[in-house]
């Protein structure tokens, strides 16, 4: 009886130790391009071992998804995607710190997470900009952009692709990048005036940017290291960093409130801000700037010291009221 005893309780101790390893999963949502969203959720798992579920959505489906789920989450973490809706969740406390070491980060990486209290870090660097087909506009005898207010020129009729602010964080970055470059009245005006030659409003960011590399549109407005991916691969696309000035995003991550997986989603960020990890991007030709000081930087990222960038103001941009103030502007007054 006393041998049995024994013998069960080994068995009894290593089904208690199968069912510990097999609690460490993680469900991210990932708001970056789907190439790398797997790339690094592959990498994490295998480096881990952790069991990673993951679904690719757009920065303003995701914070739909976590206010919805307030109480109840469904994910753990919130990679990728502009700021600005990771610190509108910080700030409805959607989100929670993660208590990670960000020593190594660059000085704007850092300042994410000083300005949400270590909910949300910065990950990388990405500048807006407009891309258009040379071909096309060599074609149609149009004249390139320089700046945005050349968007406006009659010209471009029926030839411009943005994606819509509501659910992509990129267009949210556009209209809040017009709005403190020209003030707010004018930089509405302005993105009214362009709407006006706006063929489509997508619903991902980096959507517009595909579509003129295939010809479908000739100009889009995007993120600059999404454009370098393309022109890369060898389609037409000529990159313009707008004359009057341009924004830029610190894409983010966050863990959620509630999140059921704690530990393993304080991995996954210790993971997401290492030099290893954000070094992996030009595998799958993610051309952004690194937040990780010594992390390798993409000989083929923009670099910002040659762009005019304004001094974007996170803290005012990134707030809940400002952004659905703005959003139901741009509704009433942009797409009508």
């Amino acid at each position: 009886m006393k041998k049995r005893y024994v013998i069960g309780a080994a068995v009894m101790a290593a089904v208690f130790s199968a069912q510990q390893l097999a609690a460490e999963e993680l469900s991210i949502v990932c708001s970056n391009e789907q190439d790398w969203c797997d790339l690094m959720t592959g990498a994490f798992a295998e480096k881990t071992g952790i069991d990673v579920s993951m679904v690719r959505k757009s920065t303003g489906e995701t914070l739909a998804q976590v206010r919805a789920e307030a109480g109840n989450p469904k994910i753990d973490v919130w990679w990728g995607g502009t700021g600005d809706p990771h610190l509108i969740a910080a700030a409805e406390g959607l989100t929670q710190a993660s208590g990670v070491d960000t020593s190594e980060l660059l000085g704007w990486a850092q300042k994410m997470s000083e300005i949400s209290d270590g909910r949300t870090i910065g990950i990388h660097l990405g500048v807006l900009g407009v891309a258009y087909n040379s071909e096309i506009l060599a074609e149609k005898g149009i004249t390139p952009p320089a700046c945005w207010k050349d968007l406006t020129d009659a010209s471009f009729a029926g030839e411009i692709q943005v994606a819509n602010p509501n659910s992509s964080g990129t267009a949210y970055t556009e209209l809040a990048t017009l709005v403190q470059v020209f003030g707010e009245d004018a930089g509405f005006k302005l993105l009214a005036e362009i709407g006006k030659n706006v063929n489509q409003y997508t619903k991902s960011g980096s959507a517009p940017s595909k579509a003129a590399a295939r010809g479908e549109t000739g100009v889009s407005i995007g993120f600059q290291h999404d454009m370098v991916k393309l022109k890369k691969a060898g389609f037409p696309l000529e990159i313009v960093s707008p004359c009057e000035g341009t924004g830029y995003e610190v894409g983010g991550v966050s863990i959620i409130t509630g999140s059921k997986n704690l530990d393993a989603a304080k991995k996954f960020v210790a993971f997401a801000i290492s030099a290893e990890a954000q070094s992996l991007g030009p595998q799958v030709g993610v051309y952004n700037v690194p937040s990780n000081s010594k992390a390798v930087m993409p000989a083929e990222a923009p670099d910002p010291s040659t762009i005019k960038l304004i001094d974007y103001d996170f803290a005012t941009y990134g707030s809940s009221a400002t952004r659905e103030r703005l959003l139901k502007r741009w509704d009433a007054e942009v797409k009508k």
